[in-house]
This record gives C-alpha cells, structure tokens and sequence, in this order.
C-alpha cells in the first residue's frame, strides 16, 4: 500500500471518533437542549461503567482469549507499566521546569504518564480492521483479536490508573488543599506592625486555634489533611495502630480495584482459559450461547456511548483558559510525540529479542499505548478531590484535539512499519 492509503486507514477511525465526539459536544449544549447535561453525562457514564463496558470485556475475552494467548501476552502488562514510569518521568522533569501552580503539578503527571487504554484503543484498533488493505489480515479474525487487545489493555490500565495515578492526583491535591487550609489557619494580624492591641489579639487567637478544631475553618476533605498530617508526626503508638492502617490502605487499594471492568476481564479471562466454561456460552452449540449474545448486544452499546461522553465532558474545556500555553504545548509534545518515540524503539527491540507474538497487530497495538492522549479518569479523580477540575477540562480538550493529528500520524507510520 502506498503512503496516502495508509493515511487514509489509518485516518477513518479517528475522523469517526472526531465526529460522533462532536455530535457529543454539540448534545452537550443549549442548541441541542442540554440533552447530555452534566447530570445526564454522570447517570450515562454509571451505565457504561456498571453494563456496557463489563459486557463488551467478557464477551470479547471470553470468545477470543484462551490460556496460551494469556501467556504469550505476558509482555503488555509490562509494556503498559513502563508507559506510566517513563511518562512520569517525562511530567515530573516537566514540573521541576515550567514549575506551574501546585494544584496543575498533579495533572501534568498524570496527563504525562496516564495514557488512554480504554476508550479510545477499543474504539480505534478494532477499526482498523474494518479498512480495506490493512495489513493486519482477515477482517473477523483482527477484529476479534483487536477486541482482546484493546480489552486487556483496558483492564491493565485501569489497573495502573486507578493506583498510580489515583496516588499521584491524591497525594498532591493533598498538599495543595493543605497549603490552603495553612493559610486559612494563619494568625491575624502576622504581618502588621506590632502593638498592644495585636499582641492581645494574637493570644487570642492562640487560645482559640488551640480549643477549637481545624474542622470549623475548613471542609471534609481539608480535615483529612489535617489528620494525615497529625498522624505522620504523631509518635508510634504501637504495632495495633500500624497495622490498622495498613489494613485500611490495603480495604481502599481493593475497593479501586475490584471495578466492573476489572471484574469482568477477570472472569473473561476464566472462560477463556478453561475449555469446558467456554463451552458453556461461547458457540452456537452450547447450552447458555443467549448469554454471550445477550453480553455482545449490550457491548456493542459501549463504544458510542463512551465516544459521545468524550465530547461532552471535552466542552468543559472551552469555559476556562487558567493553564498557560506552555504549559499545554510542553504536555503535547511529551505525550503525543515524546513518548510514542520511546516506545516504539522499546517494542522494536523486544520484537528482536522474540520477546512477542509474531502477530504485527500486538505490535501495534503496544506502540499505540503510547501515543495515546491522557486519560479521562483523570478528569474523574480532579472532580473527586475537587482540584484543578477546570484546568484539567482545559488540558484534556487540547490533547485530544491534538490527539486527532498525532494518532493519524503515528499510526500511519505503524502500518507501514508493520506491513
């Protein structure tokens, strides 16, 4: 194929995602009478969390993956875990160099090491086998492997953001609320000439900051900080308290983790694995086959809606400009060309160490976990901490309306490679 039918192929499944995206934004506004309001944006991104999303893992996994294909996967576990190190990497060395607000260093790792492993891979990979003269051969075979793909890295990189990053949004949004709650807490009258007068108001105030709780200055989650921060210095109270706590980090660590996807790719990856489960539900002669059917029609559910979502929680992004623009230009150029550079010499190497299937889809479908923009959760765990939730809508629209070019150009530039 020459260089414009590769463009060409690899263009489709961007324009569609730019196109229904829009359609979302567009729904997301008065001319479309708010129908996806943010209300309406939260009850439907629940739906594709909670049904479709699960649905289109394990109908996807349990009709394509089996134990030997888990095995010869063993390098994308990997492979997605050195996308989150090198990134982070990338946007702390970021950090140290633009040094911006304290409330966006959070983000700008995140959007640095926090690629996009399930929306846009389950909408775009199994695309390419749609075109006609990709190099990825039969259109059923690639789509079904595609699917398995782009499934397994969705639920890794679920995985990985929902510990990496939800650590890394946490523990700055932490310290910036903490920065916020100190300056609520400040003494009066500090910073003036000192008399009579203030030296009593200063005692006063002492007397008052000791008897009175933090919690009557600040909210829930500033009394956290509070209480974080008094327990790190506290004396060691005893081996009880120790392991208290490691009791409870370990409770939130999986609750994180046990999410319907991750649930789903779990017992996705059991019915694949073990041969009488799969004959169960997957086939037209097995007993339970309307189950595998009745998982694939809600999953064909997922895609549109999720790229629907996409437009319209990107909207936000256009009511707020409080990042600087080198700041956005810095975060595209790592993300979207940066990294993908590093990455594709990582899997090219491990190609020629026989490190991987000899599948080029797997290949491709390793490099393009690179170049993928930032993740959504990120904008799920901005609002959570309820910090930087506008810079964060800003960072987002521009990466993605990037994302549009730099995804058609790399993965141009991987089917050539890989033809």
């Amino acid at each position: 194929m020459g260089f414009l039918e590769l463009m060409e192929v690899a263009s489709m499944p961007v324009i569609q995602v730019l196109l229904i995206s829009a359609l979302g934004a567009l729904m997301a506004t008065e001319y479309f009478s708010n129908l996806l309001s943010p209300d309406t944006r939260k009850a439907l991104n629940k739906i594709v969390f909670l049904v479709f999303t699960p649905s289109l893992v394990f109908s996807s996994f349990a009709k394509s993956v089996s134990l030997e294909d888990m095995i010869s996967w063993w390098f994308m576990p990997v492979n997605v875990g050195l996308t989150f190190l090198i990134g982070g990497i990338i946007g702390w060395i970021l950090v140290k160099l633009l040094k911006p607000n304290l409330k966006v260093e959070g983000l700008i790792i995140a959007a640095c090491s926090s690629g996009n492993m399930g929306n846009l891979p389950i909408v775009i990979i199994p695309a390419i086998c749609d075109e006609k003269g990709g190099p990825f051969g039969a259109r059923d075979v690639c789509r079904n492997n595609a699917l398995s793909y782009a499934s397994f890295s969705m639920a890794l990189g679920g995985v990985f953001i929902w510990t990496y990053t939800f650590q890394v949004i946490r523990s700055r949004s932490m310290k910036f609320k903490a920065v916020e709650a100190a300056k609520i807490l400040k003494v009066p009258n500090r910073d003036l000439d000192a008399n009579e007068e203030t030296h009593l108001l200063k005692d006063k105030d002492s007397e008052n900051t000791i008897e009175e709780p933090p919690s009557t200055y600040i909210g829930d989650t500033e009394n956290q900080i509070i209480v974080d921060h008094d327990q790190f210095n506290a004396p060691n109270k005893g081996t009880g308290s120790f392991w208290h706590r490691m009791v409870e980090v370990v409770s939130h660590l999986v609750a994180e983790l046990v999410s319907p996807p991750v649930i789903a790719t779990f017992f996705g990856f059991l019915f694949g694995a073990v041969g009488w489960l799969r004959n169960i539900i997957v086939g037209d002669n097995a007993p339970l086959h309307v189950i595998q059917d009745t998982l694939q029609l809600l999953g064909n559910g997922t895609i549109p809606c999720i790229t629907l979502l996409l437009g319209g929680n990107l909207t936000q992004g256009l009511k707020s400009s409080s990042v600087k623009p080198l700041t956005l230009i810095s975060i595209i150029i790592a993300r979207l060309f940066v990294l993908p550079v590093i990455g594709f010499f990582i899997v090219r190497e491990a190609a020629k160490l026989g490190l991987l299937p000899v599948d080029p889809l797997f290949q491709y479908v390793l490099v393009m976990q690179y170049a993928m923009p930032p993740a959504m959760n990120i904008s799920t765990m901005a609002q959570l901490f309820d910090v930087g939730n506008e810079e964060c809508s800003v960072i987002l629209l521009w990466t993605y309306s990037a994302a549009a070019i730099a995804l058609t150009t790399w993965s141009t530039f991987l089917l050539w490679a890989l033809s």
